[in-house]
């Protein structure tokens, strides 16, 4: 059965979005429809807004509505740490978690030859620059190849600042089973064992 054109196309466009195939997109547009006025609508609106307002921070490179994110411009955050992550879902899967009081700095990626990705494209000029009067940075890469040779790349570049750098601890993740485990994960966590 041929849907219009308008519909195919919403289809196609959400299909494109992470995590939605073209059957998940579906599935999603339809739900949309059955609830226009309550969910579509709103949604609609909502996205409209967001296209119009969304800012990268000038300072951290999150993304808010405003030039300077709420994480930067609260000073109680103010406390000499910056973490260094990948991407804002990076930076949005630490704020979940609480833990962090300090600042961050996006890279928007990671170093890499084949995509013609350097140090200027992810700003790590503008990081070593904030670096400088930072008491500590923490390198919360992914475990990749290309996170890890990021990660080594920008600590050779804050060797000189006197700043201590760190990096998260890798490992068997709470409620992990090691039967589950890659070789590499359950190396990393042999190494950075500690005392219990």
């Amino acid at each position: 059965m041929e849907q219009s054109r308008d519909i195919e196309t919403l289809i196609e466009l959400m299909a494109r979005l992470p995590g939605l195939g073209p059957r998940s997109a579906r599935r999603a547009v339809l739900a949309l429809l059955k609830k226009r006025g309550a969910l579509m609508a709103p949604l609609a609106q909502a996205m409209a807004t967001v296209a119009l307002t969304a800012k990268d921070c000038s300072i951290c490179g999150n993304i808010g509505t405003s030039e300077m994110c709420p994480i930067c411009s609260d000073e109680a955050r103010a406390n000499g740490e910056i973490c260094v992550v990948e991407d804002v879902s990076d930076l949005w899967a630490m704020e979940r978690g609480g833990a962090f009081k300090g600042r961050y700095h996006v890279l928007g990626g990671t170093l890499s030859a084949l995509d013609a990705i350097g140090p200027q494209e992810l700003g790590i000029p503008r990081l070593v620059e904030r670096a400088a009067g930072a008491t500590e940075v923490i390198l919360a890469l992914n475990a990749t190849v290309d996170g890890q040779t990021t990660a080594h790349y920008i600590a050779d570049a804050l060797a000189g600042l006197g700043v201590q750098i760190t990096s998260l601890a890798q490992g068997v993740p709470i409620g992990g089973e090691l039967n589950y485990l890659d070789d590499g994960t359950i190396g990393a966590a042999l190494r950075a064992r500690r005392s219990f």
